[in-house]
């Protein structure tokens, strides 16, 4: 009775230790891969409780998920000979988990190794200003570079790549400083002229309506010095009306004797004559 006792108790424990080794637990944002005597088993498991043979089959877990590596800085040569630091970030996610296991070893390592070299590719074949300003293109073609080996072979998606930072050499810097500096004046200056162009023009228009209108050269000088005297200040300057200037100077013209009855420079003028006598007193 002893016997049976105890031969139960290890065949419970042997279906319990292969129970044990037969069920894999595949969580929801992974796939599992069977592999049975070094081939792999299809179809790829799904998530839930799955079972396999035991000593027979080995199961390897791929995760779904979008995965984020970072490249390191890597030194890179514009085509207009700029010497740059440019680092990135891949994002990417398993497509195919049979192709990602057996077609690729450690396909991190590998997927960050193709961004390094393509990274230096890209940024060898635009130039600084591509590089600075356009970076949606620089983006678009390393995903593209990238894509190329590990899509089909690998298994691999590559979402998304983005260029971090771009360290430029401090002669560069300081280049590009005086060049915005320049750039900036350089608006400002034509900004400036093309205001007094305008302000010009527009003067042009308010002198050619005013000529038209006799009394608005009195109205404006009128609003000026009202404008003047509500500065409150201790001296104030009067223009002085050209048409004033010449009322005086046809008024002192007219005053004056024709040139024709002055009597000459240095001679006597003659005596006024006497009432009642038809005869001029003979001058001194």
């Amino acid at each position: 009775m002893e016997a049976v006792v105890i031969g139960v108790v290890i065949v419970a424990a042997l279906l319990a230790l292969v129970g044990a080794l037969s069920v894999r637990l595949v969580q929801q944002y992974q796939r599992g891969v069977v592999f049975r005597f070094g081939r792999v088993l299809t179809p790829v498991r799904e998530p839930g409780l799955r079972l396999i043979v035991p000593v027979a089959d080995r199961m390897v877990r791929v995760s779904m998920q979008t995965t984020v590596i970072g490249v390191p800085p890597q030194g890179a040569i514009t085509r207009d000979n700029v010497t740059l630091t440019v680092d990135a970030v891949v994002y990417y996610r398993v497509v195919d988990p049979v192709k990602a296991l057996v077609n690729v070893r450690d396909y991190p390592s590998a997927v960050l190794q193709v961004a390094q070299t393509a990274l230096r590719s890209v940024i060898g074949k635009a130039d600084l200003d591509t590089v600075l300003g356009d970076r949606d293109r620089v983006n678009a073609e390393l995903k593209a570079v990238i894509d190329a080996p590990t899509e089909g072979p690998w298994g691999l998606l590559i979402e998304r790549v983005e260029v971090k930072d771009v360290a430029l050499p401090e002669g560069m810097k300081r280049s590009m400083s005086r060049q915005a500096e320049a750039e900036r004046e350089r608006r400002a200056r034509v900004i400036a002229a093309d205001g007094e162009y305008q302000a010009s023009r527009r003067l042009a228009d308010a002198s050619r309506a005013m000529a038209n209108t006799p009394g608005a050269y009195q109205l404006r000088l009128l609003q000026t010095v009202v404008d003047v005297a509500a500065e409150k200040n201790s001296t104030l300057v009067m223009p002085f009306p050209v048409e004033l200037l010449r009322f005086f100077d046809k008024f002192t013209r007219g005053a004056e004797p024709p040139a024709a009855e002055r009597p000459p420079a240095g001679r006597p003028e003659p005596a006024a004559p006497v009432p009642g006598d038809g005869h001029r007193r003979p001058q001194a």
